[in-house]
């Protein structure tokens, strides 16, 4: 065990399992207290490697991860303490492993639970190896004005209530956590405050004692009293009262073991730290107080009378001249986390980006306010999702189908197309689903599914112009713009599309009214007159029906029509559809296992 200071301003540690809350409030802590340097060097996270971003003051740094203790011990060499937030089942592991590092000095086991076997070949090879261990079950220790473990002391508002930020006269050891907390301020208003604070934890063998910290204590110049709360269960505090007895701690000591209610109970009584559980008189918080007594420690005769022994002591050094005044400092104050001033009304931040078709935030994922399990139970299909999103309003059923209709006749044109073109030869190269489906998606434009989009625009505005087919066909004409929507590589007047035939249908027999459709048909009628294959496509049915499905639903003002028309809702359709095509191509290829494409020389026109 060690024999004098365990930390000091320059320490730093090791921290393994990252948890961002701990970490921060070490780093809060530095900053508080005037440090230069972080006191978290380097966080251990199995299988990850990198960098977390958290915040020293005001400043934001980059704390490297590292995926193995030996990696991380090798990277901070100076980084002494080691930090282990493991749960019980693989402390052990991690902890030997640390304790094995030539850097590692001090161990602190978080862990409640860790089994009796492990935790006692880890005191057997720490004290061999003259390593410290504080913990299981522990919450950590605490140098004043230095260096602090993990949530130890508490939020930063305890900490500087119990004048944490600057180094008193009093070494205070504990069993307990949250009872260290509750002393911490007894301390501070009684004396000028703690030095150094340590819970060894509950277990029932912990790594270090009260009489290896008491001792140790004893040897560091600054400490000029003692502070100790023990518990029933147990004979740790025997240890103590032999070191006194021995007149091995020169400095005056002030105890108390709690526990003392337990009498009042007919059967043995288990407190809540494993090690807290009276096997007998000896083990009884009654008679640890009184061998403590007898052994010279200040021992008061209830917890009530602990602060009141304490000033005493501290009172009486003081009037000895043993210890001086302390000089106070201001502490800095610690820049307050956007999120918790937003939550407490101390500060309005704008937000970054504005979302009106769904919301993650409730209980269960919303689109336009329906909820999911709505969506599900009421058997909403994909075209009900699309308008949910795409319109945030539910559309009648045989809007719904259509756009479903809509999906499935568009979503492949076979493998030649450019988009299928480029998704083959691209899976082809052996990139990954994504790339391969962005290559093909990337060819969709004015030439290729684009059309939908510019089809609904011309049709829309030549219909509500009042212009004849044959006025809107040639003013087209006059202005060098081919007309979206009409003209097909196979299909001929006497061989039409299927799909458009199939939209037709469904529109007629469905729609209330398909107007824009009609005039489709119309200019059609005309352009066929001109040349056999330029008749009504695909494109050119879905944007004019989809023109129609806008107005007879009765669900769209005139200005949202415009708008949905002109941000280009309808060659969304396309896209969507056509990605199930395309990852079809993929998968395709994938499974074929084809080998990278060339296109051969014999398809290659070479000229100068």
């Amino acid at each position: 065990m060690a024999t004098g200071q365990l930390f000091s301003r320059s320490t730093q540690a090791l921290f393994y399992n990252y948890k961002q809350l701990p970490i921060q409030r070490m780093l809060d802590f530095d900053f508080l207290c005037g440090r230069e340097i972080p006191s978290v060097a380097g966080i251990i996270n199995p299988g990850s490697e990198g960098f977390q971003k958290l915040f020293f003051g005001q400043e934001e740094i980059a704390i490297p991860v590292h995926s193995a203790i030996e990696a991380a011990c090798k990277a901070h060499p100076t980084a002494d303490v080691f930090i282990n937030f493991a749960s019980y089942r693989s402390a052990f592991a991690s902890s030997m492993s640390a304790l094995k590092q030539p850097t590692i000095r001090v161990v602190a086991i978080i862990a409640e639970g860790v089994p009796e076997g492990d935790t006692k070949q880890l005191i057997a090879y720490a004290r061999a190896n003259n390593k410290v261990i504080i913990g299981p079950a522990t919450v950590g220790g605490i140098q004043a004005g230095a260096f602090k473990i993990g949530d130890t002391a508490g939020t930063i508002d305890n900490i500087i209530q119990c004048k944490l930020y600057r180094p008193g006269s009093v070494g205070f050891v504990s069993k307990s956590g949250g009872m260290s907390n509750e002393l911490y301020n007894t301390v501070a208003r009684v004396t000028d405050g703690i030095y150094e604070g340590i819970a060894i934890g509950g277990d029932v063998f912990p790594g270090s004692t009260l009489s290896d910290h008491v001792l140790r204590f004893n040897n560091i110049p600054q400490v000029k009293m003692m502070v100790v709360l023990g518990e029933l269960g147990g004979r740790d505090e025997y240890s103590l009262v032999e070191a006194l007895k021995q007149g091995k701690v020169q400095k005056p000591v002030v105890a108390w073991v709690s526990g003392t209610c337990a009498r009042l109970f007919k059967s043995e009584v288990q407190f809540g730290h494993a090690g807290a559980k009276s096997g007998g008189e000896l083990e009884s918080a009654q008679g640890k107080n009184q061998a403590l007594r007898e052994a010279g420690a200040v021992v008061p005769t209830s917890y009530e009378g602990f602060e009141t022994a304490i000033q005493q002591t501290f009172q009486k050094l003081v009037e000895e001249g043993k210890i001086g005044a302390t000089p106070d400092v201001k502490p800095p104050a610690i820049p307050e986390d956007l999120n918790i001033a937003i939550k407490s009304g101390k500060v309005r931040a704008p937000t970054h980006i504005i979302s009106t078709i769904c919301d993650d935030r409730g209980e269960e994922p919303s689109y336009a306010g329906v909820p999911m399990s709505t969506i599900v139970e009421q058997g909403f299909g994909l075209g009900d999702v699309i308008s949910l999103l795409w319109f945030k309003r539910s559309l009648p059923r045989y809007c719904t189908k259509f756009i479903e209709i809509c999906i499935m006749l568009c979503a492949d044109h076979g493998p030649c197309v450019s988009g299928a073109h480029n998704t083959i030869v691209t899976a082809r190269a052996g990139k990954d689903l994504v790339s391969s489906l962005v290559s093909g998606l990337l060819t969709i434009g004015p030439r290729f599914g684009g059309a939908i989009d510019d089809a609904a625009r011309y049709f829309k505005d030549a219909h509500d112009k009042g212009l004849s087919a044959y006025e809107f066909v040639e003013g087209m004409k006059k202005k060098g713009i081919r007309v979206a929507g009409i003209g097909h590589r196979i299909k001929r007047g006497d061989n039409r599309d299927k799909r458009v035939e199939l939209l037709q249908e469904y529109a007629r027999t469905h729609f209330p009214a398909v107007k824009y459709m009609d005039y489709a048909v119309q200019v059609e009628t005309y352009t066929l007159s001109k040349a056999n294959n330029l008749v009504l496509n695909v494109d050119g049915a879905i944007g004019s029906l989809f023109l129609d499905l806008l107005v007879v639903s009765g669900m769209f003002s005139q200005p949202e029509i415009d708008e949905i028309v002109e941000i280009g809702y309808l060659n969304g359709l396309f896209v969507l559809a056509r990605s199930i095509g395309l990852i079809g191509h993929t998968f395709d290829q994938k499974r074929l296992k084809q080998p990278l494409y060339r296109h051969p020389w014999e398809d290659v026109l070479y000229t100068k």
